[in-house]
């Protein structure tokens, strides 16, 4: 880090020039900063500059507008030494200010969401040999082993000399204190092992070849473009557009993959290892600090050549960005509703298009925004129609619950559950899917008719057995659950209504008791290793019913699932949103996806109470893109976005 503290005289005779400096705060215009003698700086370059009694981290956006008085004007304290933030970033990151109608500063906050990463990492100790024993002298079996080790003259770390020797960091500590290792400082290990694009990749079917041809002539032009990669569940997407992420790296470009959900991360992550020998780096909240330091400084140097990551990984400030990738496009979790407001599937675009590079978007249900673009001839239009490896799609039926039976307060038909009986009797494994969190969306008082609903913002409480509260999953207020009606008084009035994922394996439990059973929701997935155990378990059939909310509807793959039900296929349909039928659609479409991707064909039972409806017809009938036509036309009929914007 270049530093210069002077005296404010001093510095006003040695200024050698002045630039427009912006601060990640709320603040939409740069300030003038002077350039004290010595200090070389150029647009883009990380900063330090003061701002009232702080010191703050900034960003030299270009050269000074002029206006302030040499006596008022304060100074560049110091220089980051790292490479500036590219042209086209900062260029994005305006465009985007003006678009979302956010302040300046509050857009180059989400490029400098981890301020400590400007600064260098501090150096590794490691240990090497030092002398030999001597004579007389006794050490433990651990100690010796270490010995054997070091001997190779090779510096380790501290943590893996131990985990190599396998004995605890004290005994590293007795033999450094003895004389036997001495200490010596390495370099910061690289944020992630660099892929290896040639490493040999699966087979890919003829039509996969041509797909992956495609995009990589368009990786290689190095010019903006646009492609859709669309295709059924299970016809190896991925596959295709690692084709794509190998040639970016064949060119030392670096390559960003957009994923909606963490949870989708874990299997990504397994395939992109086999494919490419090691993982990408990763950016998510879920990651520690200094997890994110080392994501975001390998990012800015260029030795993070793949990040895999959630919607704000695309303000990175990437050193040499070639690839955008945005899988599952259509995914309502590329929405940012709050702060800087924006969807990250529009802004990759506006990102690719600044920096004259590809973007690739990838759906087996593709938004209408992106297939009406398609249609225009917009974007390119890549189709892969049939599964990987012959597997059938899944047949889907319609389960009418006007006409089947069920006992009161239960929500699994007979037919459904017949279905579930046939699978775990084959030995196969059952899903059952409702986007519903808890164990019950609403509780009344059958008395007085009281209904518990959020203080602070009036949605209804919704029942957590598990916890033993009331939920607020709109402000995360909560209430320990009550035994009496606080309305009334009345004692044992209290009354659950509907199902949530708990209330659903009470029943999964009444109807198959030697079932082995897990709920997936973002409740029950804890951290990332225990939702990655979870998976796993599911994944080697160690369960034989999933019972999971959306957390579990796409980008998985399950060998042996041949069964899904969804318990209330209605239930995205009330409501005013405009696009509530096409995420329907999309939803129920993926997580029917997740049936039969193998050797058993796969069975879906929809439970619904208007089969007729459009989006459940589409559904049964496969008639995705006759469905979409038809809704792209109500749209345009209502002047609804694709056709305008609200």
């Amino acid at each position: 880090m270049q530093t210069l503290f002077q005296e404010e005289d001093d510095m006003l005779s040695r200024e050698t020039g002045r630039k427009s400096v912006l601060v990640p705060y709320p603040v939409d215009k740069a300030y003038d900063y002077g350039v004290p003698e010595g200090l070389e700086i150029c647009a883009g370059a990380y900063v330090c500059v003061p701002l009232g009694r702080r010191e703050i981290p900034a960003v030299v956006w270009g050269e000074a507008e002029g206006g302030v008085s040499s006596k008022k004007l304060k100074y560049v304290l110091s220089r980051y030494d790292l490479p500036p933030m590219p042209e086209a970033h900062r260029r994005f990151l305006d465009w985007m200010a003006g678009y979302t109608m956010a302040a300046r500063g509050s857009v180059l906050k989400l490029s400098l969401s981890v301020p400590g990463a400007l600064e260098p990492p501090k150096p590794v100790t490691g240990y090497v040999f030092s002398r030999a024993g001597k004579e007389g002298e006794s050490l433990s079996p651990q100690a010796r082993r270490v010995m054997e080790i070091v001997s190779d003259g090779l510096p380790r770390r501290a943590g893996e000399l131990a985990e190599e020797a396998g004995c605890s960091s004290g005994v590293i500590k007795g033999l450094f204190e003895k004389g036997y290792l001495k200490q010596i400082s390495l370099s910061a290990p690289a944020p992630c092992r660099l892929p290896d694009p040639e490493r040999p990749g699966p087979l890919l079917s003829s039509v996969q070849q041509d797909s992956a041809r495609d995009l990589k002539e368009k990786v290689k032009t190095g010019r903006y473009n646009v492609t859709l990669v669309d295709g059924v569940t299970g016809a190896g997407k991925t596959e295709v557009y690692f084709e794509a992420v190998a040639q970016a790296l064949r060119q030392n470009r670096q390559v960003l993959i957009l994923l909606p959900e963490i949870a989708l991360s874990n299997a990504f992550l397994d395939r992109f290892k086999t494919r490419f020998g090691c993982v990408p780096a990763l950016w998510h909240s879920s990651l520690s600090s200094a997890q994110r330091k080392k994501t975001w400084r390998g990012v800015v140097t260029g030795e993070s050549r793949v990040v895999v990551g959630a919607r704000s990984a695309l303000f990175l400030p990437y050193a040499d960005l070639g690839l955008i990738v945005v899988d599952e496009e259509h995914d309502p979790a590329y929405k940012q509703e709050d702060g800087v407001i924006y969807h990250a599937r529009d802004m990759a675009i506006v990102r690719a298009s600044l920096g004259e590079i590809p973007v690739v978007l990838v759906s087996a249900t593709p938004s209408l925004e992106t297939i009406h673009n398609a249609w225009e001839g917009r974007y390119s239009h890549l189709s892969l129609p049939d599964r990987h490896g012959g597997a059938d799609l899944p047949e889907i039926h319609l389960v009418d619950l006007r006409q089947e039976k069920m006992a009161r307060q239960h929500f699994i038909s007979p037919s459904l559950q017949k279905a579930m009986a046939e699978t775990l009797e084959a030995g196969r494994q059952s899903l059952l899917f409702l986007n519903r969190r808890g164990y019950a969306p609403l509780t009344l008082c059958r008395t007085c008719g009281h209904r518990f609903e959020c203080p602070r913002c009036s949605a209804w409480l919704i029942d957590h057995r598990k916890t033993g509260r009331l939920h607020c999953h709109h402000c995360d207020h909560f209430v320990d659950r009550p035994l009496t009606c606080p309305s009334c008084g009345d004692r044992e009035s209290l009354a659950a209504c509907g199902p949530g994922v708990e209330r659903i394996m009470e029943e999964t439990k009444e109807y198959f008791p030697e079932a082995r059973i897990s709920v997936l929701s973002s409740d029950t997935a804890g951290t990332h290793e225990q939702l990655k155990a979870l998976l796993s378990d599911i994944q080697d059939h160690k369960v034989d019913i999933i019972i999971g909310t959306q957390i579990i509807a796409k980008g998985h793959h399950f060998p042996k699932l041949t069964c899904v039900g969804v318990v209330d296929a209605d239930l995205g349909l009330s409501g005013g949103d405009l696009r509530a039928t096409e995420r329907t659609y999309q939803l129920l479409h993926q997580v029917a996806g997740r049936a039969g991707r193998e050797d058993m064909k796969g069975h879906v039972y929809l439970q619904t109470f208007n089969p007729e409806a459009r989006v459940m017809q589409a559904l049964a009938s496969g008639a995705r893109d006759e469905f979409l036509r038809v809704e792209a036309q109500e749209r345009e009929n209502s002047g609804m976005p694709p056709f305008s914007r609200l």
